[in-house]
């Protein structure tokens, strides 16, 4: 790799690594949110919303630091980590289900749906 080339992939890191932090940031403030006011919200729909867009923060840091670590990432080795982490949590799951609180289980079941469907889409 020649200079130019490890200048540029030292920018795009740079980049990549200041939006990861800005979606952390965004995730961060919508989960402490979502603990403190979700008690008064009086519209489901809109908890059902911050839940959703905190899903795909969590897929889109998972997929900004897979490029991070290692230069970019192909649909097929997105694909095979979403494998990975649907068979992971599914084990995770059935291990440790009787111990969770029924807002983490409901919650962890619900990113297994979003995985499944995301396996679906990459197929």
């Amino acid at each position: 790799m020649d200079n130019k080339n490890k200048e540029m992939k030292a920018i795009e890191n740079e980049r990549r690594i200041d939006h990861l932090r800005n979606i952390v940031e965004k995730q961060t403030r919508t989960e402490r949110h979502l603990e403190e006011h979700s008690d008064i919200s009086k519209s489901p729909e809109n908890i059902a919303h911050a839940k959703e867009l905190q899903w795909e923060r969590e897929n889109e840091i998972q997929n900004l630091k897979d490029k991070i670590v290692h230069g970019g990432q192909s649909q097929n080795k997105q694909l095979e980590n979403t494998e990975k982490r649907l068979v992971y949590t599914e084990g995770y799951l059935n291990h440790n289900a009787s111990h969770m609180d029924k807002e983490s289980f409901k919650n962890t079941k619900e990113k297994q749906e979003h995985r499944k469907e995301q396996i679906d889409s990459l197929k």
